[in-house]
């Protein structure tokens, strides 16, 4: 394909991982109970020093800082619409004001940060490296079956007369077509509106 696309099957799944890994460098963001940190919107990559205990045997002694291995990018609300997955999150604007983004996530975005999740993350997340890999969630290539999965149909009963294609071939056929959009599109250097259109048309044509 020339763009991946969303297995419908898998997209929830991927979403599920999505809301645990930094959208930045792919690390795991939480290793404790959901509810507990869900209210986490950063990547934290600052040391924090903490205040000085005033026990009594704790005055003026300090903690050694901590520090959390981050990259300090800002973490997205996913959300799942049909066949995409959309990222909510506060941007501040050049005002200073904090306005509302709602961007989607392409397939490209989501295959891109699943692949790059260390094994040790995936071995935690529970995910065989052998097998079971995020990033195959997402089809970047589509197996065709050969004909004999999808035989043309005699329209007479007689097999001597017109014959018609299986609803299958047809289907394959409207997902080369619009692959061949995207191609044509990526090559041309279409605006990025235009390109967008046939990379949905294409995520449709392969969920259906």
């Amino acid at each position: 394909l020339a763009k991946p696309v969303y297995h419908p099957g898998f997209i929830k799944k991927v979403k599920k991982v999505l809301e645990i890994v930094c959208h930045n460098c792919s690390k795991v963001r939480f290793n404790r109970i959901w509810n507990i940190c869900k209210k986490k919107t950063r990547c934290e990559n600052e040391v924090k020093e903490q205040k000085p205990d005033d026990g009594e045997y704790g005055l003026n002694m300090k903690q050694a800082p901590v520090n959390h291995g981050g990259c300090g990018n800002i973490q997205p609300r996913v959300r799942h619409k049909a066949l995409q997955l959309i990222a909510k999150y506060e941007a501040q604007g050049e005002d200073g004001v904090k306005k509302k983004e709602e961007p989607p996530i392409t397939p490209e975005m989501a295959h891109n940060i699943l692949r790059r999740i260390s094994d040790d993350d995936l071995r935690d997340m529970g995910l065989n490296l052998e097998y079971a890999r995020p990033e195959w969630m997402i089809v970047t290539v589509l197996p065709v079956p050969p004909p004999p999965v999808r035989p043309s149909i005699s329209m007479d009963g007689t097999g001597q007369g017109l014959r018609n294609e299986d609803d299958l071939t047809y289907k394959l056929g409207d997902i080369i077509r619009a692959n061949s959009n995207v191609k044509q599109a990526i090559r041309e250097g279409s605006p990025a509106h235009i390109a967008q259109d046939f990379e949905q048309l294409l995520q449709y044509h392969v969920a259906t």
